[in-house]
């Protein structure tokens, strides 16, 4: 995968992210998100760290949380989220939009994850429909379902993933889920909400692994 290329699809989901975030109202930014006990102001918070996270503030967090890598980042996005206003938190996204820097041990296709999800995470609760580009969604399906960060394959064993609006499927197990690559992208990193436009006999098998 070209690194250039993926960065600047990174930079275009930051972009449109932060557009969504000037969307709302002060309600919205303190309404839950599909991040369970985040929300919406702490999930752009969150957003923010992908290019501001260094070993040191992430050894110093993994010690605080006490090994917890999802506390964590938890503590993380709460403590930012009380740090600065929805203003500052949206200009901190639009400044380092196109940067290259990521969190210690990311790829660079997870910051392109990172802002897929969460603009799923944020803009479904409040009732808005977000577009995924097909071919960002299609890399970030297959990054996700591939890799031992996001905890996929368990959650998918035994499923075969196919996308209803993509040419595009994964897996060899018996039993198929099918539906829209967002919503697959949605469930591969572990969010129920996917549940809600994929079908077929996997679709059970995998609301079962959540």
């Amino acid at each position: 995968m070209d690194k250039e290329k993926v960065l600047g699809w990174v930079r275009e989901e930051r972009l449109s992210v932060a557009a969504l975030l000037e969307r709302l109202d002060d309600a919205d930014w303190e309404a839950p998100s599909l991040c369970r006990g985040w929300t919406v102001r702490d999930v752009a918070a969150h957003l923010t760290l992908s290019t501001r996270t260094t070993w040191p503030t992430m050894l110093k967090g993994v010690i605080r949380a006490r090994g917890n890598w999802e506390r964590m980042e938890a503590e993380a996005a709460v403590r930012r989220a009380a740090a600065f206003s929805p203003a500052e938190l949206i200009a901190q996204i639009r400044e380092t939009a196109g940067s290259p820097k990521r969190a210690p041990m990311a790829s660079p296709l997870d910051p392109l994850v990172d802002f897929l999800v969460h603009g799923q995470d944020i803009a479904r609760p409040l009732g808005l429909t977000r577009g995924m580009p097909p071919e960002q969604t299609a890399a970030a399906l297959g990054h996700v379902v591939s890799s031992p960060f996001y905890g996929a394959r368990k959650r998918l064993r035994g499923v075969r993933l196919v996308a209803t609006d993509l040419d595009w499927s994964t897996g060899d197990g018996p039993q198929e889920a099918q539906g829209p690559a967002a919503d697959l992208l949605l469930l591969a990193t572990g969010r129920p909400a996917g549940l809600t436009g994929v079908t077929g006999p996997g679709a059970e098998r995998i609301a079962a692994a959540l």
